[in-house]
């Protein structure tokens, strides 16, 4: 794939995670989604274990499941569908965007090569100014990013 491509599908990707962003502010219920949406339905364990065809027992074990973190997500969908609700999946980046993420991760590897050259030009007496360092980082950051090389996530 073309460097313009993969730029391209990142800001294309960031523009889609960008409408979801405002998800990250929601706290997840300390009992997990199932149980509270649940009781604030004031729907009963039997009630919910008769729409999923499982036993009041199985929906609480499945509450527990969610709250630790190791439900399913089909098991999520399965109990949001029988809440008649619609479960939503994402990820959302730390970083205000993966454009973002990718040119921190750029700099961070052009920074590392070009000091590590850097030092051993300094060995051998033909140490550059800083203000060429800082040129040398730009410009090379500026080439991983285009490449976006696998390089950049080891």
């Amino acid at each position: 794939m073309s460097s313009r491509n993969n730029l391209l599908l990142i800001r294309q990707l960031d523009s889609k995670l960008q409408t979801i962003m405002p998800l990250q502010k929601v706290m997840i219920p300390k009992e997990g989604w199932i149980n509270i949406i649940r009781k604030t339905l004031n729907m009963s364990l039997s009630q919910l274990g008769k729409r999923m065809n499982i036993t009041p027992q199985s929906v609480r074990a499945l509450e527990l499941r969610e709250k630790e973190g190791t439900l399913s997500l089909k098991s999520l969908k399965e109990a949001a569908e029988a809440l008649n609700m619609r479960l939503v999946y994402g990820f959302i980046p730390k970083e205000d965007s993966l454009e973002k993420m990718v040119e921190r991760k750029a700099y961070e590897m052009a920074m590392e090569v070009v000091n590590r050259t850097s030092i051993t030009m300094k060995l051998e007496d033909q140490e550059n100014s800083p203000t060429r360092i800082k040129q040398a980082i730009s410009e090379m950051a500026d080439e991983l990013k285009r490449e976006m090389s696998k390089k950049l996530w080891d």
